[in-house]
């Protein structure tokens, strides 16, 4: 997984999680940086009394074995614009996120 990766070679970033179409999604990715939960699926979380179990862990991800990938953002770029799904996917995401952060501000404010 991208946690892995970056945690096995010390990429100073947080990971997010983000764009959740169920709560298992969310809970597989327990132990992550940081979750963008919609307030439905936050919910649902909230009510369940389910036991949760860290998935993602620093410690395990630097002994697993990989290979580090090197290049810079124009090969970034060009591989993303390539890969037709993964930038639908990332609009998309993007989208849904300002559309999930407005009804939260509705919400609290």
């Amino acid at each position: 997984t991208i946690f892995n990766y970056f945690k096995k070679f010390d990429i100073k970033t947080q990971i997010m999680g983000a764009s959740f179409r169920n709560s298992n999604e969310i809970l597989e990715l327990a132990g992550c940086d940081l979750l963008t939960i919609s307030p439905d699926l936050l919910e649902e979380l909230q009510t369940d009394d389910k036991e949760i179990q860290k998935k993602l862990d620093l410690k395990l991800s630097k002994d697993m074995k990989m290979d580090k990938i090197i290049f810079n953002e124009k090969t970034f770029r060009y591989m993303l614009n390539q890969d037709a799904m993964a930038t639908e996917k990332l609009s998309d995401g993007i989208r849904k996120f300002e559309a999930d952060l407005n009804k939260i501000k509705e919400t609290i404010f």
